[in-house]
């Protein structure tokens, strides 16, 4: 039997209008670190994010999105927060913030596989 190791996982959110608090699930971002593994992953359903009532610049959207996946490969392109450590990178991406792209209180699992778990939450919770 595979051993089991503990992660912790975020869902990505859009607030649209964030003084009414409405959102849409868009991705998730899961932390491992036994398996020394952070990733997020998004979709974006246009469709859905058209029946909030506010103007969104998509453009600037995705490329809020995209700071996410940079900052967990790590390295310089993540920028200052990207070359921190695993832990320290997860932290400071789920933490509670006031803007278009927040993500969800930090819920524990565990897990054999990563990659695996990051996709399955996907599917349950954002597509």
């Amino acid at each position: 039997m595979q051993e089991k190791h503990l992660f912790e996982y975020a869902v990505l959110r859009v607030v649209p209008c964030v003084e009414r608090e409405e959102f849409l699930n868009v991705g998730v971002i899961l932390y491992c670190p036994a398996q020394r593994f952070l990733q997020t992953i998004f979709h974006v359903d246009q469709e859905r994010l058209r029946t909030f009532s506010c103007d969104l610049d998509l453009a600037e959207l995705e490329e809020r999105l995209q700071a996410f996946v940079r900052i967990c490969s790590g390295g310089k392109t993540g920028g200052t927060i990207g070359q921190l450590p695993l832990a320290s990178r997860f932290r400071w991406l789920t933490a509670t913030r006031s803007t278009v792209v927040q993500t969800s209180a930090v819920h524990p699992g565990l897990c054999t596989d990563a990659q695996e778990t990051l996709h399955r939450l996907q599917k349950q919770l954002v597509l």
